[in-house]
């Protein structure tokens, strides 16, 4: 038993030191909020009298996420209220770039594409499009008609396309490289010309030479999405790195029936079924489009059909029908989650969503810092009158709750820097107060058990029996009231948004931390102290303890 308790004592503190040292010896620290960098706050808003529902909001929060975490701004925070999406920006300072920043549509082009180059190690894909009538020239398998696609995202774009023909059976590889620029071009250079159309000034090209798109003279990583301009040529980013040259757009996601994307397994693998409006607003756009990539028109020489959503393209497709009725099957290698990803892309374009921007807030990083410095002051002189107070109520014992502080401030030191590194996590002065307010939780825990210890020894019975004993009774009692802390904090945090989640966050967070420490630290330090010599014959707690029994002497306060 004693071992155990040694180990387990030894165990936090190892865990503890260890885990700081890591977050201090690489650098890592908590990311501080809005409110204590300072920066700007965005409120976007849809335009007033257009139709729009849930999907389509949280879909645009998701694509200005892309794009604010693609131009580097360190621990945004993207939230959605109501029908409103608000964007604080930490560490920007200049207004128009903030708007640009939070510029996205949620609108879906259809781009004929020039050519695409895949991202490094993409992997082949094969995609299939299908229709509910039969089309001449091609298979029909029930009545569908099935054809080849080569996505361009999603699934990553791929040079080698695998096509089937003929009735169900073995099928055969073609190898092709995807045009640069048209088909001329493509039999002498692997490079993507440059466009010289509007592009929203984001292209990393250059206008005055090729771009070569591997070996050592490859560009560097793009930084930034580009600024959608469907009336201009551009080269767009692709969702897996790769980038593609697309032509203006001829038509949009308003193409397609609203809500009717669905992501599900076709073939054993997933894929998406979305189907087309009837009438030349939806089958005609969509077989006008289609035709021209089928024949492998100078607009479209690569016979890929971009699918583009702010700046960035979602699929580009290779069709290989002119003709479409009724809905449309993408299938391929796809993930449950690109699927699934996809799906949503094509029911926002039916819906697409224009936001403008209701209120511009800038904050003052001095008032940041002022706030933070405060909040730590008042933290630090809470810590000190507590422990003041538990080492002239406890006296010896309150070592154990100075020590205890110090591993659970550790902990979540360590747990705030980590989530801040790897997960985009925030501290704000809402945190900052959560993490305060545990204080007094945490302190609750120490005199829960300190007072069950009294009462034992009050008693008559000795000081390591009523540790034992103690501490089974008191650590019932912690794990009630903390646990009723964490429902308080856990419904909070779902029901609220903004710093009020920040600050629900940090309280959950360190009731389990509480909780954790209660038992690997506190119950060990505690017991070990009880069996020890060095407790015999001394006051605590106002009396005077032995091991082999106790006298109560009353309170020494």
């Amino acid at each position: 038993m004693r071992r155990k308790l040694i180990y387990s004592l030894v165990g936090i503190v190892i865990l503890a030191v260890g885990l700081l040292t890591i977050t201090l010896g690489a650098g890592y620290k908590p990311a501080l909020g809005l409110d204590l960098r300072g920066g700007i706050s965005v409120t976007l808003r849809p335009v007033t009298g257009q139709l729009y529902d849930k999907s389509s909001l949280d879909l645009a929060v998701e694509r200005i996420r892309e794009r604010v975490d693609s131009f580097g701004v360190g621990e945004p925070e993207i939230l959605r209220q109501d029908n409103a999406i608000v964007v604080n920006l930490p560490g920007v300072n200049d207004q128009q770039q903030a708007l640009d920043l939070v510029n996205v549509t949620g609108k879906v082009y259809l781009r004929p594409t020039l050519g695409c180059v895949a991202a490094p190690q993409s992997r082949p894909v094969t995609s299939i499009v299908t229709t509910q009538t039969t089309t001449a020239g091609s298979t029909t398998v029930g009545s569908s008609t099935v054809v080849t696609l080569t996505p361009g995202t999603g699934p990553a774009v791929s040079p080698a396309t695998t096509v089937t023909t003929g009735a169900p059976g073995p099928s055969r590889r073609v190898n092709t490289v995807p045009p640069t620029t048209n088909p001329a071009a493509a039999a002498a250079s692997s490079t993507v010309a440059p466009t010289t159309g509007a592009s929203g000034g984001s292209s990393t090209t250059n206008p005055s030479s090729t771009t070569p798109t591997t070996g050592a003279g490859a560009p560097p990583t793009t930084v930034g999405l580009p600024f959608s301009d469907p009336t201009q040529t551009q080269i767009l980013p692709t969702r897996d790195g790769g980038r593609c040259q697309v032509g203006p757009s001829g038509g949009t996601g308003e193409v397609f029936v609203r809500d009717s994307a669905i992501a599900r397994t076709i073939g054993g693998g997933w894929g998406v079924t979305v189907d087309l409006k009837t009438g030349g607003s939806g089958e005609g756009v969509w077989n006008a489009l289609a035709k021209e990539c089928f024949n492998a028109a100078a607009t479209c020489p690569s016979k890929q059909l971009a699918i583009e959503l702010d700046g960035q393209i979602q699929s580009a497709p290779t069709v290989n029908a002119e003709q479409f009725t009724g809905s449309v099957q993408i299938t391929g290698r796809f993930s449950k989650a690109e699927a699934t990803k996809l799906a949503q892309v094509l029911n926002s374009g039916a819906l697409p969503i224009t936001l403008q921007a209701e209120a511009v807030q800038t904050v003052s990083a001095t008032l940041g810092k002022d706030s933070l410095f405060a909040a730590l002051i008042a933290g630090l002189i809470g810590i000190a009158l507590v422990l003041l107070f538990m080492f002239v109520y406890y006296r010896r014992l309150a070592l154990v709750v100075a020590v205890g502080l110090c591993i659970s401030g550790a902990l979540i030191y360590s747990i705030t820097s980590f989530i801040s590194r790897f997960y985009n996590g925030v501290l704000s002065l809402a945190g900052v107060a959560g993490l305060i307010v545990s204080i007094g939780v945490t302190i609750d825990s120490y005199v829960v058990f300190f007072e069950r210890l009294k009462d034992e020894i009050r008693v008559g019975r000795s000081l390591r029996n009523s540790a034992q004993r103690g501490f089974k009774a008191a650590f019932h009692t912690i794990l009630v009231a903390d646990s009723v802390s964490l429902i308080g904090a856990a419904v909070l945090w779902y029901l609220s948004v903004g710093a009020v989640r920040g600050f629900a966050f940090y309280l959950g967070l360190s009731t389990l931390v509480d909780v954790f420490v209660a038992y690997v630290f506190t119950r060990p330090a505690v017991l070990l102290l009880a069996r020890s010599k060095y407790m015999s014959g001394r006051k605590i707690m106002g009396m005077e303890i032995f091991n082999d029994g106790a006298q109560s002497l009353g309170a020494t306060l």
